[in-house]
């Protein structure tokens, strides 16, 4: 295919991705900024008519924060935050952002604790912050912007940043070829073939960066997703219920399958690997491949750009293809106490209206590799391992699904969870501990928070 038709293939499946998030529509982010300027130059016109000199913008700030998250991600909403304090500088942006390798959730309740909770913040545990009386609606005039908005308690909250992308196998090619790999895996055992082959001509098969907890999510979800919430999307609710348990012969085979996997082709490094290190260890033939996002085709890109890899989602035994991809409860959110002032409030309203236009909105999905969730159609050049997360994202025989923790609602889990649970299924492995022992812990643990919360 040449470079043309794939554009114009690409601009046909963005165009349709923006499904990604559960129901709404309406007018987009350039109708409401050409409003305002429109509504500017009436007044402007009117200062003039009266021989008067137009009054100054009235100087306002706010603080602003995000996950650190993926280099590229972080690159893009930096870049967003610039471009926004260029065109407006009168409105200064405190950029308050997370850092370091602790979990989002613990940064921003410990912003809320010593009294510096961001006044517009990305969520992502909503629910959390909502139920603590953090959070206020996002203002109804920023509906219009989005395909869809998601729900809680009938409610809108959060204006999502990006949709939820799958996650699947990044793999160099030429590792590949060197292994003998001609075909890729139609079911998840000849998946554990593939590895064998990598395995036997020396390289590393698989790199993981475990230093980073969230990492962990990918591979911990890839099994509980074809094996748990597949079949059951409520499970967590019936586990909160007790009704389910770890132990139960689903979650315990996807576990085992986890410790399997890293017990023999992940790399003896994966503890004290951080995910910015993946992709140099995938560039360099270190490793032969890293299971992630499209997030990190740009990283790999700047790593080396003549590096050839592909992308590939896992199928489960049976040849099925389940991704994580369902909309999230997540994006950006005004804090309850910052919408108390009606200028911080137009403000971020600017600054959301400003985000999510087609120019810079555009620029920020292209450096970051991500889903649009506006209702505006955004296209852009991309590339072949991008175009491939776009058929599974609009395929109807690609079952999406949801990680763990990322299900609101009766589904949510206990917010502490997840990040316990992570370092749980790390030291099974590196114990080499016995399963349904581990998930006896898990279960105990998760009735204990469940009480903890109730309190």
């Amino acid at each position: 295919m040449t470079k043309k038709s794939l554009f114009a293939l690409l601009t046909l499946v963005l165009a349709l991705s923006v499904f990604l998030t559960a129901c709404g529509g309406g007018n987009n982010a350039n109708n409401a900024s050409n409003d305002e300027s429109s509504e500017q130059q009436q007044s402007n016109t009117n200062s003039d008519s009266a021989g008067e000199e137009p009054a100054p913008p009235k100087e306002v700030s706010f603080t602003i924060g995000y996950a650190s998250g993926d280099p590229a991600t972080r690159q893009a909403m930096a870049n967003a935050i610039k471009a926004f304090a260029d065109a407006n500088p009168h409105i200064k942006i405190k950029d308050i952002s997370e850092t370091g390798t602790a979990s989002y959730l613990d940064w921003l309740k410990t912003k809320d604790a010593v009294g510096e909770y961001p006044d517009l913040v990305e969520l992502r545990d909503v629910q959390v912050f909502v139920d603590a009386g953090r959070v206020a609606e996002l203002p109804s005039d920023l509906h219009d912007i989005f395909k869809s908005l998601p729900e809680l308690n009938g409610k809108k909250y959060v204006a999502p940043i990006v949709g939820n992308a799958p996650q699947g196998i990044i793999y160099s090619k030429k590792a590949y070829a060197d292994a003998g790999i001609t075909e890729l895996p139609k079911t998840y055992d000849e998946f554990i073939a593939i590895q064998e082959k990598l395995k036997a001509s020396g390289i590393s098969p698989i790199v993981v960066g475990g230093k980073d907890i969230w990492h962990m999510g990918f591979w911990l979800n890839k099994f509980l997703i074809d094996q748990v919430y597949a079949n059951d999307p409520h499970w967590n609710s019936k586990r909160t219920a007790k009704q389910v348990s770890f132990t139960d012969a689903n979650v315990a085979q996807a576990m085992t399958d986890y410790k399997d996997l890293f017990t023999k082709y992940v790399d003896k490094g994966w503890l004290s690997t951080a995910d910015n290190q993946t992709a140099s260890i995938l560039v360099t033939g270190k490793a032969a491949q890293l299971f992630s996002g499209p997030w990190m085709f740009t990283q790999i890109k700047e790593a080396d750009p003549n590096f050839e890899f592909g992308f590939y989602a896992i199928p489960d035994r049976q040849g099925n293809l389940i991704v994580n991809g369902l909309p999230t409860l997540a994006g950006w959110s005004f804090s309850a106490e910052a919408s108390k002032d009606a200028d911080k409030v137009e403000a971020m309203k600017s600054f959301i209206r400003f985000f999510f236009s087609k120019e810079q909105y555009t620029k920020f999905l292209e450096t970051a590799n991500a889903l649009p969730t506006t209702a505006e159609p955004i296209t852009y050049e991309s590339t072949e391992q991008f175009a491939k997360v776009l058929e599974y994202v609009n395929d109807p025989n690609v079952k999406k699904s949801l990680m763990i923790n990322n299900w609101w609602g009766d589904d949510a889990i206990p917010p502490q969870f997840r990040n316990w649970y992570y370092k749980l299924m790390q030291e099974m492995v590196v114990e080499n501990g016995d399963v349904t022992e581990y998930m006896k812990r898990a279960d105990a643990e998760y009735d204990n928070q469940v009480i903890q919360n109730q309190k």
